[in-house]
């Protein structure tokens, strides 16, 4: 159950708590985000990432999980003498899935804690507020798990890049193959905030185009934990297939009351993203119908059982036992950034930006089928998306899904991205952090 948040107006001091635990320079003296404020010598200075990650909120399981994914990759960095010489640090602090505590948040880490960059967000709201924030200043933020298709197009900034597939990517994957084998009369239900609308628009624009045809489209308060009534519509309506953009807690408890009334069989049920904080505990029978990922932890690909020992020997008592998608996309983006930093040899935003522009990712390196792209454009990346559904035969009490194939990256691109319209390297802020 999500926990209400009560703070509005200020960062809760729990949050302050936890930064001063994890980050240690939380509350340092303002110093400010321009090149002349420099406090140590570069050999000196520790190069600091600010974790802008959810720990309350209907993503707190998420944001958590991303977390501890950035954080084994600033590990591995340390235990080989840090990037550029130099250890590297974290701050972080809840975001607690709200838009104003995210914007609060990238102004502290930026104008009091001098990160280098940032990276986290779950909910595309909370996103789209912190990377306003780092343009202002020119701090590069990398969203590591918003899937709103918005976030690398309208919403798309030059300081900004993009790590997980998004709303449209998965959909593209899912539609053709649900609307074939189970019907053209869809339904389509989803959270009523930013990434649930432009999930739900993309849904109807892709599937539309394959031929279904949307019955209803049925909004949910975010909060909601008694679907009945929406359930209750959806069998009366009879669709061949109901498409849903439901997040975070709010799809653990929609999953649990659909099998409840036996919906699960009688309807097919397209899921957009399975994000793997969202269902894993609930046992290997909770995952139905079809839906999208970017990893899962059985993928037949060779680096893969050496990362998920990596998983377990760091967090052997974590509850999410083998790392998903989630804690992958966390994994992945902070390392890449530190590699950018260490080729460059800077911490120039303006040089690390360019760097990162139209970076290729072997396959073998991000354990997926197909190499994935930095898309110069729309700062966002092109990656394997996987359909998957429940497994009906898992090998152990962590096989929740069977892979059923994988879309190249181009084969699922987002239209969505024509809408980005990147500031120029000019009118975005000098930063650099030393």
């Amino acid at each position: 159950m999500t926990k209400k948040t009560s703070l509005m107006s200020a960062i809760s001091r729990r949050s302050l708590l936890r930064a001063g635990v994890a980050g240690g320079a939380a509350g340092a003296a303002f110093f400010g985000p321009f090149k002349h404020n420099r406090v140590l010598a570069q050999s000196e200075k520790p190069i600091k990432i600010g974790l802008t990650m959810d720990a309350s909120g209907m993503y707190a399981n998420s944001g958590q999980s991303e977390r501890r994914g950035a954080i084994m990759a600033i590990e591995e960095f340390n235990d080989n003498g840090g990037v550029l010489g130099r250890p590297i640090e974290h701050v972080w602090y809840d975001t607690e899935t709200t838009p104003q505590t995210g914007t609060r948040v990238a102004e502290r880490m930026i104008t009091r804690d001098n990160v280098h960059f940032m990276m986290g967000a779950i909910q595309s709201g909370v996103a789209n507020a912190i990377s306003q924030v780092a343009q202002k200043y020119g701090c590069i933020y990398l969203n590591t798990n918003s899937s709103s298709p918005t976030e690398a197009g309208e919403n798309c900034h030059r300081v900004k890049f993009v790590f997980d597939g998004n709303g449209e990517n998965f959909t593209r994957a899912t539609s053709k193959n649900a609307i074939e084998t189970f019907g053209p009369r869809w339904l389509i239900i989803y959270s009523d905030y930013v990434w649930g609308q432009d999930t739900k628009d993309a849904t109807r624009e892709v599937a539309t185009s394959y031929g279904a045809e949307i019955m209803d489209e049925v909004p949910v308060p975010v909060g909601t934990r008694d679907f009945s009534g929406f359930l209750l519509r959806i069998q009366q309506a009879k669709p061949d297939v109901v498409a849903t953009a439901i997040g975070g807690d709010d799809y653990k408890v929609l999953r649990q009351q659909v099998r409840d009334m036996g919906l699960e069989d009688q309807i097919a049920w397209v899921g957009n993203q399975q994000d793997w904080p969202d269902i894993y505990g609930l046992g290997t029978d909770a995952a139905f119908g079809v839906f999208g990922t970017t990893f899962y932890h059985y993928l037949d690909l060779p680096g893969v059982p050496e990362f998920v020992a990596k998983y377990k020997a760091r967090y052997p008592e974590t509850r999410v036992d083998v790392p998903g998608n989630v804690f992958h996309q966390g994994y992945m983006a902070a390392r890449e950034m530190l590699r950018v930093i260490e080729e460059v040899g800077s911490t120039d935003n303006i040089k690390l930006i360019k760097a990162m522009e139209g970076r290729r990712f072997a396959a073998e390196d991000r354990l997926q089928h197909f190499d994935a792209v930095m898309d110069p454009n729309s700062h966002h990346l092109q990656q394997t998306i996987y359909l998957a559904t429940g497994n009906d035969a898992p090998r152990d009490d962590t096989d929740y899904f069977k892979i059923l194939a994988q879309a190249k990256p181009e084969e699922v691109r987002s239209e969505a991205e024509a809408m980005c319209n990147l500031e120029s390297y000019e009118d975005t802020p000098s930063y650099d952090q030393g």
